[in-house]
């Protein structure tokens, strides 16, 4: 089954790409490499030993979407991560983002549409839920006002898709990921970013690799029992296994309504000095961090209840923090030594 990957170059696109290989399907890739690099390419054949189709397109390119489609027929399903995913990146680009993040998604719908491909899997995030009121957050939380950008791009392409679903022939699930991290175990791919890394994890391996000077934390003061923010950190092959999880469900048509959401993480939150704590006493490398102002955007703590994921999709986290934070590591080590 040809299956398109949008964004497939990417951190969890490209682990995504991997289990898909793996459990033969054949990939097609989409990735404008704005945030990434071709390198990722040969991580993905040295894995799996298969070279996917890849397309260098951005999403924002319509006319391209429509060669794309008549290029490659028979597809049977997307997996669309592309987009920007910066909290306070979107915070001060808000317009780049909703262009972005929004306008490529219903180009895309579109082009399903008018050549027959319905099945949908979508990048969505825990920020959909603002600071939810109840710990753990299920999939039945209101959602709150976004705090960000990036945030209301993802509750507005939930409601694209539900609303669409409604009239069409499109099966759609959300997956709303809660803090992906790691790397996969041959330390061949990994979290990527081009710049100054937006997420907690790359910084703080770049810190330890020398390469950063010192790791910014943002917020001390949090209610929290250290004062630092509270996330749900999940393996990005776990992350990976729940997309093929969805992907199944909605080619085997065994969804319970057209468009349906799963919380994606461990169910258990760890504090930004829990993280760095266990990453120091499971590398063995010391971190120089400073606490600094909250960054716009955040919100205090989110972690997942993960239920729905493990009885419906039959999906649950198997990697520990220790052991996401040892292969992120070893990525990072990697690339050091190159």
């Amino acid at each position: 089954m040809k299956i398109l990957v949008t964004g497939g170059l990417g951190f969890i696109g490209s682990h995504t790409v991997v289990e898909l290989q793996s459990q033969g399907f054949e990939v097609l890739i989409i990735d404008d490499l704005s945030n990434t690099t071709m390198s990722v390419l040969d991580g993905i054949y040295g894995i799996t030993g298969i070279l996917p189709t890849f397309v260098k397109l951005d999403l924002k390119d319509q006319a391209g979407i429509e060669t794309f489609f008549q290029t490659h027929t028979d597809l049977k399903g997307v997996i669309h991560f592309a987009a920007s995913k910066a909290v306070g990146d979107s915070v001060n680009n808000p317009l780049s983002y909703y262009h972005n993040n929004i306008c490529t998604l219903i180009y895309l719908l579109e082009a399903m549409e008018r050549y027959e491909v319905n099945n949908f899997i979508f990048s969505s995030s825990c920020t959909v839920y603002g600071q939810a009121d109840k710990m753990p957050i299920t999939e039945d939380a209101p959602f709150k006002p976004a705090e960000s950008p990036y945030g209301n791009t993802k509750q507005i392409g939930e409601d694209i898709l539900r609303d669409t679903a409604k009239v069409s022939n499109l099966n759609g699930i959300a997956l709303r990921y809660f803090n992906p991290i790691g790397a996969h175990e041959s330390a061949l791919i990994g979290e990527l970013p081009i710049g100054v890394p937006q997420n907690l994890i790359p910084f703080v391996t770049q810190t330890a690799a020398g390469i950063r000077e010192e790791l910014l934390i943002f917020g001390g003061d949090y209610p929290t029992q250290d004062g630092t923010a509270i996330r749900d950190y999940i393996h990005v092959v776990d992350l990976a296994k729940a997309h093929i999880k969805a992907l199944k469900r909605v080619l085997h048509k065994e969804q319970q309504t057209s468009f349906e959401v799963f919380n994606i993480g461990t169910g258990k939150g760890s504090s930004v000095l829990e993280v760095v704590t266990s990453f120091e006493r499971v590398t063995g490398q010391k971190i120089n961090y400073r606490t600094v102002n909250r960054r716009k955007g955040d919100i205090i703590e989110a972690f997942a209840d993960t239920r729905r994921a493990n009885n419906i999709l039959g999906w649950s986290a198997t990697y520990t923090l220790d052991q996401a934070l040892d292969s992120a590591w070893k990525w990072q080590s990697r690339l050091t030594s190159n």
